[in-house]
C-alpha cells in the first residue's frame, strides 16, 4: 500500500494515486487522491477498492507513510463495523479471560517442552 504524488492534475485537481497490490493475485488497485489526502479518505479508498474485492488482508505492507496513521486504522475499522477497544495493562476486569487463557497455554507449552 503506497501513494504516488507529483502527477499532472486531473479535472478534479488530484495529483496523486493510492496504490494497493494484492500480493496473492497480483491484482493492482489504483485510486486518485489529492496531494493532501487525509487518513479518512485513504481508509475509505481502501475499503472501496480493496476490501470489497478481497476482504480484509492477512497482512498489509506499507512504507510507514504518515498518511497511514492510527487515524487510518480507526476509520477503516469504523467502516468495517469493528470496534477496537484498548484496555490498560494488567486490568483483570477487561482482559482477565485472555490472561487466564494465556497462562494455561504457557503452562501447556512449558510441560510439552520438557
Amino acid at each position: 500500500m503506497d501513494f504516488i504524488f507529483g502527477l499532472h492534475r486531473d479535472v478534479q485537481g488530484r495529483t496523486g494515486i493510492f496504490v494497493f497490490v494484492d500480493r496473492f493475485s497480483k491484482m493492482v488497485h489504483l485510486g486518485p487522491v489529492a496531494a493532501e489526502v487525509t487518513a479518512d479518505e485513504s481508509a475509505e479508498l481502501f475499503h472501496d477498492l480493496v476490501f470489497r474485492h478481497h476482504g480484509l488482508p492477512e497482512s498489509i505492507v506499507s512504507d510507514r507513510d504518515p498518511r497511514l496513521t492510527p487515524a487510518f486504522w480507526t476509520r477503516l475499522f469504523a467502516l468495517l463495523g469493528t470496534r477496537l477497544l484498548m484496555s490498560t495493562a494488567a486490568h483483570p476486569e477487561t482482559d482477565g479471560p485472555t490472561e487466564r487463557v494465556n497462562r494455561v497455554h504457557e503452562d501447556v507449552l512449558r510441560s510439552n517442552a520438557t
